[in-house]
């Protein structure tokens, strides 16, 4: 008897997590991924021992891949503020071009499990939270490299600018135009930048503690 080549992992995590990101936890079945994984619910199982396991394989790589691409825009310019800036424009130039849903899968997966008992749901709350605190490290070496004053409150623009690309996401699943969406992303990263500038300024003192 022949025997089945062996499967490649990293394409299988691939297939699986463009899957789930597109369809959600509950709604893929076991038919969906034996289609686009090419492979029998035994060797899925055997790999993976079950759907869970599999799914937050498929969550750690796409927070994986995030952050891989978050900090490469860091490592390019010495300057924190325009690494954010420049990452929020790559963010929608990315999702304009990938056949991708537009939501973050991480924000997708902590609402559809959020009362879900189980690993996933916890795991994607988790990959939320240092994201927040990736970026909060980022405004915190901002300030501290002097383009931030020290009334700025790092964690507090971090959960500012972490909700408004959450935003960001619901708005790229319902506007379809290209120009606007690169307009959006323009918009936020001046924003981003402005806090350079503001001194004592509202975006910046408005970052205050108190």
């Amino acid at each position: 008897m022949t025997r089945a080549a062996p499967y490649d992992r990293d394409k299988t995590l691939d297939r699986a997590m463009q899957l789930f990101w597109s369809k959600g936890y509950h709604a893929t079945s076991l038919k969906d991924l034996e289609a686009a994984l090419d492979m029998r619910p035994g060797s899925i199982y055997a790999a993976f021992k079950s759907k869970d396991t599999l799914f937050r394989l498929a969550l750690e790589r796409y927070h994986a891949r995030m952050a891989e691409v978050f900090e490469e825009k860091l490592a390019e310019t010495e300057s924190p503020l325009q690494a954010l800036a420049d990452w929020l424009r790559l963010h929608v130039e990315r999702r304009l071009r990938d056949p991708a849903p537009p939501a973050c899968m991480l924000a997708k997966t902590s609402l559809e499990l959020a009362d879900v008992p189980g690993e996933a749901g916890a795991e994607a709350r988790a990959y939320l939270r240092r994201v927040g605190e990736r970026f909060a490290e980022v405004f915190a070496l901002a300030r501290a490299r002097g383009e931030l004053p020290d009334s700025a409150d790092p964690e507090r623009l971090a959960r500012l600018l972490q909700a408004k690309i959450m935003g960001l996401t619901v708005f790229l699943q319902r506007e379809t135009d290209p120009e606007v969406l690169l307009m959006l992303a323009d918009d936020m990263a001046r924003e981003v930048l402005a806090l350079g500038h503001a001194g004592t300024g509202a975006p910046a003192e408005h970052a205050r503690q108190g």
